[in-house]
């Protein structure tokens, strides 16, 4: 099995700047590739905080509500488990088993899964989308940080 930090020692700059840019959507994808790169010259990258101290001496700093490594590792997370291609395979199957009537809810994490359920039930004519996306309220949020950008969608087989 391929770790992140298989996927941080070993890809060329170009392989992280794809990850970062595909699966974190990083504006600063680039910049961040070439830290990494920077960073394993000098001795490989063997944990989260290896990573963060690399981008951090490389000039990242945290300006915004969300630290900009975020995206960074949501991205090799997402390389390493294969989640986008795993939603792809899991929603028509899970789809051809509901009966008519049955419900599909999915709960998407970001905006690359959500944008993949979305496509599924626009293209999946035996299901109709139920009722309009469900965002966390302000208090969730406010008491579960994580939720802020978690959506869910219902779908019921026609």
């Amino acid at each position: 099995m391929v770790t992140a930090a298989d996927l941080i020692n070993g890809l060329p700059e170009k392989g992280l700047y794809d990850i970062f840019k595909e699966y974190g959507e990083e504006p600063g994808a680039y910049r961040f590739a070439k830290f990494a790169c920077r960073a394993r010259l000098l001795k490989p990258i063997k944990s989260t905080a290896d990573l963060l101290l690399a981008l951090e001496l490389n000039g990242l700093n945290n300006r915004g509500r969300i630290h900009p490594a975020t995206k960074v590792f949501q991205a090799l997370r997402i390389a390493v488990n294969g989640e986008l291609e795993n939603l792809k395979i899991v929603l028509p199957i899970v789809a051809s088993k509901l009966a008519k009537g049955g419900r599909l809810v999915v709960i998407s994490f970001h905006s690359l899964e959500d944008r993949i359920v979305k496509n599924f039930g626009k293209s999946e004519l035996s299901l109709k989308e139920v009722n309009a996306v469900v965002s966390a309220s302000l208090l969730e949020i406010n008491s579960n940080p994580r939720s802020r950008s978690a959506k869910m969608r219902v779908y019921e087989k026609i």
